[in-house]
């Protein structure tokens, strides 16, 4: 009989502490979003985390401990629901490292005390700047990549600009995992010519994961 009840894979009540705090707390910025206020500066919403959905980190934890994943990144962190996911996985497959870009520094120290109540502090990196400057040398090939990216003003999204710096670090079989369904992200991940595949999840409103497979 089918159960309704969510099930988390992880079982570390301090963890779960955490991400039920977290969930707890996420409402509507004060200022709006980005799609509503018109302000694209993420230092607006310096207050204001925007984070994954449990589901799909639940998601990037059973892909993480299948793949047994050793070094994984993330754009962006923010608040650091998406790092507890991964971190628990680095930690539950023996150890890693997950390396986190955020921009701004408020959410970089929220991020850090989360972890650190979780108990999962030794198993992240959060570097503090431009992703497209952070993310350039992750130190190794990676197993999985999470992109939930920032809109911009004008020209090519932040999750294109990303994608194309981490693809060449992605080992084949890992994946990638899209939050917002950019429209150059997609054409990106969708020409063969860039080596993978990819389905969009009923996932927050759509998610689309990939797999490198060349």
């Amino acid at each position: 009989m089918y159960n309704a009840e969510p099930h988390s894979a992880i079982a570390d009540g301090r963890i779960a502490a955490v991400i039920e705090r977290l969930q707890a707390t996420r409402r509507a910025p004060v200022r709006g979003n980005p799609m509503q206020s018109g302000s694209c500066d993420p230092h607006d919403y310096a207050e204001q985390g925007f984070s994954i959905h449990p589901e799909q980190g639940e998601l990037i934890y059973l892909l993480c401990r299948g793949l047994r994943a050793k070094r994984v990144a993330e754009f962006a962190t923010s608040v650091g629901m998406s790092t507890l996911y991964f971190a628990a996985a680095m930690r539950d497959n023996g150890g890693g490292t997950v390396i986190g870009s955020e921009i701004v520094s408020a959410k970089v120290a929220t991020a850090k005390r989360n972890l650190a109540d979780a108990g999962l502090a030794d198993y992240a990196e959060i570097r503090e700047g431009d992703a497209r400057k952070t993310l350039r040398d992750l130190g190794g090939p990676l197993d999985f990549i999470l992109i939930d990216g920032w809109p911009s003003d004008k020209g090519p999204t932040l999750a294109r600009q990303v994608i194309e710096i981490v693809a060449p670090q992605l080992r084949v079989g890992g994946y990638v995992m899209n939050d917002n369904a950019e429209a150059d992200f997609l054409e990106f991940v969708r020409d063969p010519k860039n080596g993978f595949v990819s389905i969009t999840l009923p996932l927050k409103g759509g998610t689309e994961l990939c797999l490198k497979v060349a």
